[in-house]
C-alpha cells in the first residue's frame, strides 16, 4: 500500500465526503510500502487509537512512541509520518474529520470562537493520548465507541458520531485553553518545510544540489541541511533517495525496465539505482516487479 501525495506533500484521498465528512479506517504500517507512510498532511484532523503493537509517530517536529492502549489528536494541516518500531507490527484505527463537521457552517460562531483559532495554530500540531491520564482515556474510549458502532451502524449513527467527536473536540478545546499564552506563538518553520519537500517533490527526478533548494527558500546550504535535519529526521539527499524509491514503486509493479526506471526517478545509473533500492526495500527492483506485477 502506498499514500498517494500531491508536489506540496497534500494527501490525495478522500476523508469522507462533503455531506458526512468523517472516515474510519483501520491501518497496519506493516501493509505500508517499507513499513512506514510518508510525510503528508491534509486539512481534516485525525484522531489515531493504538489498537496492538507500537509505532514510531511523527508530527512537524514531534517525535512520538505510541503504544498499545495509546491514541494521538493530529491537527489539521499538521505534516505527519509513521514508521515501524523494532520490526514489530502496528494495528491501528485512524478517525479523520474536517473540522467543518464540528462547526457547521462557515463563519458561524462555533467556527470563530472554538474552532478556527485551534485549526490554524501551528504551535499546537498534536497530543498523546496517554494511558495515565483519565480524559486523554475517556477521548480514546470515544474513538473505540465510533469503531463498534462502525460495525453494524444504527439509524442514528451520522448523529451519534457527531456528537462524539463533538464532545472529544470540547475536551480537546478546554485543554488547549488552559494552556499558557506562550503556547500561542506560531511557528514558521512549517511554511518553510512544505517549501522545501514541495521544491524537491517536484523536482525528484532531476539532478537537485543543495545550492538549488537552499536558494529556493532563501537560506544559506549550512542553515538548508541544518533545519531539514531537525524536523525530518533525515537529511536532504537520504529524503531525495526514499522518495525515489518510493516513486519507482508504481512503476515497477506496471512492467517499466528497471533501466528506464532508474532514468525517470532520477538515478544516475541502473546499478546505483539497484544499490539503493536493496537498501530500502530489501531486495532488488528485478525481484520486487516480478512479485508485484499487476499491482496498482
Amino acid at each position: 500500500m502506498q499514500l498517494h501525495i500531491e508536489k506540496d506533500q497534500k494527501e490525495i484521498k478522500k476523508h469522507g465526503n462533503y455531506e458526512f465528512p468523517v472516515h474510519l479506517s483501520l491501518e497496519k504500517i506493516q501493509s505500508y510500502e517499507q513499513d512506514s507512510f510518508p510525510w503528508h498532511w491534509h486539512p481534516e484532523i485525525e484522531l489515531t487509537w493504538i489498537m496492538s503493537g507500537q509505532i514510531e509517530y511523527f508530527v512537524n517536529d514531534k517525535k512520538y512512541l505510541l503504544k498499545e492502549g495509546e491514541g494521538l489528536f493530529c491537527n489539521s494541516n499538521a505534516l505527519h509520518s509513521g514508521y515501524m518500531k523494532d520490526g514489530r507490527d502496528c494495528n491501528y484505527l485512524s478517525v479523520t474529520f474536517h473540522p467543518r463537521f464540528i462547526y457547521g457552517y462557515e463563519n458561524s460562531l462555533l467556527q470563530t470562537k472554538y474552532v478556527d483559532f485551534i485549526t490554524s495554530n501551528e504551535s499546537w500540531h498534536s497530543l498523546m493520548l496517554e494511558t495515565e491520564t483519565a480524559w486523554h482515556q475517556d477521548i480514546i474510549g470515544q474513538i473505540q465507541n465510533i469503531y463498534q458502532m462502525s460495525k453494524t451502524p444504527p439509524p442514528d449513527y451520522e448523529l451519534k458520531v457527531h456528537l462524539i467527536l463533538a464532545g472529544i473536540w470540547q475536551r480537546l478545546y478546554l485543554y488547549y485553553i488552559s494552556l499558557p499564552v506562550s503556547g500561542y506563538r506560531p511557528k514558521k518553520h512549517l511554511a518553510r518545510l512544505k517549501d522545501i519537500l514541495s521544491f524537491v517533490q517536484e523536482h525528484y527526478a532531476q539532478e537537485l544540489t543543495l545550492d538549488e533548494i537552499a536558494e529556493h527558500v532563501n537560506i544559506c546550504k549550512s542553515e538548508c541541511c541544518r533545519f531539514f535535519k531537525k524536523y525530518m529526521k533525515m537529511t536532504i539527499f537520504e529524503y531525495i533517495l526514499f522518495l525515489r524509491v518510493q516513486n519507482s514503486l508504481p512503476l515497477l509493479r506496471e512492467g517499466e525496465s528497471v533501466t528506464k526506471i532508474a532514468s525517470m526517478t532520477g538515478f544516475s545509473t541502473p546499478a546505483y539505482y539497484g544499490q539503493i533500492f536493496k537498501r530500502y526495500m530489501g531486495c532488488s527492483p528485478s525481484k520486487y516487479r516480478r512479485e508485484h506485477m499487476g499491482e496498482v
